[in-house]
């Protein structure tokens, strides 16, 4: 059975852990502290960043788009929308410009103590600014394309979640990014969300397994 390392509160782990429900994987999730990591995660990923997911056969994947399109790879029907070309090149280019720049942003806006010199408005602005590009895009429908989750969707959504998490009043203001608000709300709203945020208590080597997802 694949082994996931997962901390609940991790955007980068709830894409790993859709993923793995909505391809029906079934894993020993093994939820860590991120201040006090097992040495066995250590042992195989020495970036001890989570998600990493140990396979059958002593495969490491430690990044979680990797994860999700392992996922796709072995359950190909994992999405119920097969997308266009088009649709599949915005998807990754969204995906990209979330990882590389909204991520770089939303962490000095959400953490901004953690840096020197760090203008948080500035940093929610530059994160404001990508929505609202992005905002245009959106069909008008329970997810971004469609009424059916899809990549895009687990991959960029979790971040949404945290930059909305840090001032919630403020941004459910008129920020001029209404698709997307009804987007972020669809999704916090969803099973597939409920699922994925299931309490699992710290992994110690001699606990029972914890099986995830535990409802398939």
């Amino acid at each position: 059975m694949p082994i996931l390392y997962s901390f609940k509160r991790c955007p980068y782990a709830m894409r790993a852990r859709m993923a793995l429900y909505l391809s029906k994987t079934i894993v020993e999730l093994r939820e860590v502290s991120l201040r006090n990591k097992p040495q066995s995660l250590l042992e195989i990923s020495p970036k001890a960043t989570v998600p990493v997911l140990l396979l059958d056969d002593g495969s490491i994947i430690d990044e979680s788009i990797e994860i999700i399109d392992w996922c796709i790879e072995n359950k190909k029907d994992m999405f119920k929308d097969t997308l266009n070309k088009d649709q599949e090149l915005f998807a990754e280019d969204v995906i990209k410009l979330f990882d590389e720049k909204f991520k770089f942003h939303l962490d000095r806006y959400k953490y901004a103590t953690r840096y020197e010199n760090v203008d948080a408005a500035s940093h929610r602005d530059a994160c404001l600014d990508i929505l609202r590009t992005l905002d245009k895009k959106i069909n008008n429908t329970k997810w971004f394309f469609s009424n059916n989750v899809n990549k895009i969707d687990i991959s960029v959504l979790p971040f949404i979640r945290q930059f909305r998490i840090t001032d919630p009043l403020w941004f459910d203001a008129n920020q001029g990014i209404p698709n997307i608000q009804i987007w972020l709300e669809n999704f916090l709203q969803s099973k597939l969300l409920n699922v994925v945020m299931v309490n699992f208590d710290l992994w110690e080597p001699n606990n029972p397994i914890k099986l995830f997802p535990t409802n398939l």
